[in-house]
């Protein structure tokens, strides 16, 4: 379904489920403009008018909630990895593209696309999950305090066809939920951003929601590298003192 303008698709989404007015059999929502898009942790989502690719997804109630950021993340990294190969032909430019845990899209170390999934809990039962995106596609100027986004026409030069990349996306999403989910976790895995070497983290002060940041002053940096993400979405890191797990938003990257 798609609608000109709105404040936040999966606002919306969200709202006509609780009316009883989503259509049935529907699962997307898409939009040429937002005028309050969301980020993570209460962050906004800077988009130009008609520039951007701005959706929602329904997805199936499960009791294993990280791997719908799993199986979205993987379908928007192989629809912008795909893109980017039939435009310049340059294998080495997809190989750039990275999943950066838990949900975001990177080019190289710069941000073209951001998850955001949102659970409807009734009781210790989930109802339904909402999984909105953002892909910077035909922007070439960001005017927030965002610190690193980049869009496919500042990659590869190109205007590219909304339409068309939304209906890819909705294609590559339920080609993914047919597969088996273990090729799924695998790809995520293999295409984590910083998934070799050592790189600098910094921990980050939470209460009991992980989600919930007390602070935006990380503590001091220190050295790791990746060993893994659980079942339950930690990332886990080898430092010096051992085996360390994270949820989102207790650790972060120092870019």
């Amino acid at each position: 379904m798609y609608i000109s303008s709105t404040n936040s698709t999966n606002t919306l989404m969200k709202e006509l489920l609780a009316k009883g007015e989503w259509p049935e059999g529907e699962r997307y929502l898409y939009t040429g403009f937002q005028t309050a898009g969301r980020g993570q942790a209460g962050n906004g989502w800077e988009s130009e008018e008609g520039k951007n690719l701005l959706c929602s997804i329904l997805l199936p109630p499960r009791k294993d909630l990280f791997y719908l950021n799993v199986l979205v993340s993987v379908a928007v990294h192989k629809v912008i990895r795909s893109l980017l190969f039939e435009r310049s032909g340059l294998l080495s430019l997809c190989e750039t593209v990275s999943i950066k845990w838990p949900n975001d899209i990177y080019y190289g170390d710069k941000k073209i696309a951001g998850i955001l999934v949102e659970n409807a809990i009734l009781g210790s039962e989930v109802t339904y999950s909402i999984a909105g995106i953002g892909l910077n596609v035909n922007q070439t100027t960001f005017l927030s305090s965002a610190p690193n986004p980049v869009s496919l026409k500042q990659i590869c030069g190109k205007e590219t066809d909304i339409d068309a990349l939304m209906h890819t996306l909705m294609a590559q999403i339920e080609a993914l939920e047919a597969m088996d989910e273990a090729q799924v976790w695998a790809y995520y895995r293999e295409h984590l951003y910083r998934r070799e070497g050592k790189w600098l983290f910094a921990e980050r002060e939470v209460n009991l929601t992980p989600s919930r940041i007390l602070t935006n002053h990380p503590k001091e940096a220190f050295e790791a590298s990746i060993a893994g993400i659980t079942e339950q979405g930690e990332l886990v890191l080898h430092t010096a003192e051992g085996e360390k797990k994270y949820h989102f938003k207790e650790i972060q990257f120092v870019l």
